[in-house]
């Protein structure tokens, strides 16, 4: 099993519905993600996937939510844009272009939405595991 990680980062700002603490209130991050692609094998020159076609696909995902307001933008106007949500989000958007510019031989595994130095969720898919 090979495993390759893509780093990248976006700033948004967001408030957490029916919270009843200070992340009630209008506030911003900036958020750094981190998404794992999983693969069996390697393609004939040894590679699971070129990271700048990971890095290209994740920055295109990362463009939806850069510098908004996630509130307003959808699944967030009716779901919590909490980093969990938010995992989730960049995950569902970016796992067809993986599977499709790999061949269906590679599969996202999962992606990390760091909210700060010390705080973050990831969404995992178990079949890719």
């Amino acid at each position: 099993m090979y495993e390759l990680k893509i780093t990248n980062h976006f700033s948004a700002a967001h408030n957490l519905r029916e919270f009843y603490g200070k992340c009630e209130n209008l506030h911003g991050h900036n958020w750094f993600v981190e998404a794992r692609v999983r693969a069996d094998e390697t393609d004939a020159t040894g590679l699971v996937m070129d990271f700048g076609v990971i890095k290209r696909l994740l920055n295109g995902v990362l463009d939806l939510v850069d510098h908004k307001y996630l509130n307003e933008l959808e699944p967030f106007t009716t779901v919590n844009p909490t980093s969990e949500n938010i995992a989730r989000f960049i995950f569902d958007r970016l796992a067809p272009g993986i599977r499709e510019s790999s061949g269906g031989r590679a599969r996202l595994y999962s992606v990390s939405a760091w909210e700060s130095d010390n705080a973050s969720a990831t969404y995992v898919d178990l079949t890719a595991a």
